[in-house]
């Protein structure tokens, strides 16, 4: 079957028009105009990642974070990255991007994250789009059914996300929460709509230093996860693709990477 089928299927479900302004998806590297036998999901495109399509035979992989963020100077092979590009070229591997339009799109990675954590969803953090009459939005904000202390409900992420520990910006981690905001990825720069929306805890990676400060001043505790957090990105788009195969007779396999591509241990 063609590749063009499954990800006019995913267009459908997760339209490119969701994604933020200059957000790089889409196909980035090959053609959907092709037979394909095997597609891979996975949440980062590195050069272990295309050794794995290779020993695979994959010829599709579908990723959350774009391949291509900033413009190439240069192919010089020697460089591992751009030795990557040729690789997936070479052995004819197409990759195709779903980047904040995952983040958007109801339900997406967002809602996923609050259904795991078991927080009634009551919508999106900051509105993004609004296309015939229907808003969108990034991030999720919503109610536990109890209170629980910032420290309690930290060890909640930790195991939800098998984390073996969290970041927190408090000054006060026996502070009661209730109401919760999220957004995957580096999600700081949202810290404001978080209060807005009467957010009593943020969840997002990658929390600057400064920010951190910012958000203790105007009385906003987080919980930064880590960036990698966003891992649930495979397997879930793993079970849309098995779910729309067996509804639409696809002859193809779905793989899932096995590669940790997290660049952070903890120490």
């Amino acid at each position: 079957m063609l590749a063009r089928t499954i990800i006019d299927r995913f267009e459908e479900y997760c339209p490119l028009f969701l994604a933020e302004e200059n957000d790089p998806v889409g196909l980035h590297v090959g053609t959907l105009n092709k037979e394909i036998k095997k597609v891979m999901v996975t949440l980062d495109v590195r050069p272990e990642v295309v050794k794995e399509a290779i020993f695979h035979h994959v010829d599709l992989l579908i990723a959350k974070h774009p391949l291509i963020f900033y413009p190439i100077k240069q192919l010089d092979i020697d460089d591992p990255q751009n030795k990557m590009y040729v690789d997936l070229l070479k052995h004819d591997i197409a990759v195709y991007v779903a980047h904040t339009n995952i983040d958007i799109v109801q339900p997406g990675l967002n809602d996923w994250f609050l259904e795991m954590l078991e927080v009634k969803n009551e919508g999106f953090l900051k509105k993004t789009h609004e296309i015939n009459e229907v808003s969108y939005g990034i991030g999720r904000v919503g109610e536990l059914s109890e209170a629980l202390s910032l420290r309690e409900f930290s060890e909640k992420v930790k195991k939800v996300f098998s984390l073996n520990s969290v970041r927190l910006v408090t000054k006060k981690p026996e502070t009661l929460i209730k109401r919760v905001a999220v957004c995957g990825g580096s999600g700081d720069k949202f810290y404001p709509e978080a209060i807005q929306k009467g957010a009593d805890v943020y969840i997002t990676g990658d929390i600057y230093y400064h920010t951190g400060q910012e958000m203790i001043a105007r009385n906003l505790h987080a919980i930064d996860p880590g960036h990698y957090i966003e891992v649930l990105f495979i397997s879930r788009v793993a079970q849309l693709l098995s779910e729309w195969k067996h509804e639409s007779g696809w002859n193809i396999e779905i793989l899932t990477s096995k590669e940790n591509t997290n660049p952070f241990i903890e120490y």
